[in-house]
């Protein structure tokens, strides 16, 4: 085990009043986890999906484990993390161009960062045949996928512990300890490695998740 980072239930409004929400979401707390919902109709496409940044920076060889809670599909839920701006700055940077939840913001503008959609009901063919994605930015290189086994979201449904561990120029990923995939950067083929930065949730809508138990440790 690692030495803890970071901890937070993401159980009460106090648990986030420093986390930054791009976009404009619904955010509540139904028994006592963290709950995300769209605040503008589908209908308006991205500009209706949001992001919500935990504002630390985190180094770059970590252990994030968080719980997740699919409520409400269709929709998508997803995790960035390494996140800084191109040029090594914080992603709050007031230099850098404004975001508000609109995915190209957030792989082709000022920032790069990985990005795990773990949770994807929208197109049709996502809703037929179930794959969690990682991808690394500047650009929308799909680097590594693996199959979601994950159940379709319910008002009922279960909880599941999932986990990515960053180390060196490995990314892997797990849900309820089973991997499902893992990656292997050379740091020419999708641009350079990534190091530390920032993690956020985004979700699209008008999809309903639920999330608590947020941890970042360090690997040894």
């Amino acid at each position: 085990m690692g030495t803890i980072l970071y901890r937070n239930p993401l159980a009460s409004p106090d648990d986030v009043r420093d986390f930054i929400l791009e976009g404009r979401a619904d955010i509540t707390f139904e028994g006592g986890a963290l709950t995300m919902e769209n605040a503008l109709p589908s209908s308006d496409g991205q500009k209706a999906n949001y992001v919500f940044w935990c504002p630390v920076e985190f180094p770059s060889d970590i252990r994030i484990r968080w719980e997740f809670r699919p409520v409400r599909e269709p929709g998508l839920a997803m995790l960035f993390f390494a996140a800084k701006g191109r040029k090594g700055q914080s992603i709050f940077d007031a230099g850098l161009a404004k975001r508000d939840g609109q995915y190209p913001q957030y792989h082709h503008g000022d920032i790069n960062a990985f990005h795990i959609s773990y949770f994807r009901r929208k197109e049709p063919d996502e809703r037929a045949f179930h794959t969690c994605n990682l991808r690394k930015s500047y650009g929308f290189h799909l680097v590594s996928q693996g199959a979601d086994p994950i159940p379709d979201a319910s008002p009922d449904a279960a909880w599941y512990t999932l986990q990515i561990v960053k180390e060196g120029n490995t990314v892997s990923f797990a849900v309820n300890d089973l991997t499902v995939f893992t990656f292997h950067d050379d740091g020419r083929t999708y641009g350079p490695l990534l190091g530390g930065g920032c993690i956020g949730l985004r979700q699209l809508a008008p999809m309903k998740g639920q999330y608590r138990n947020l941890q970042v440790e360090t690997l040894q």
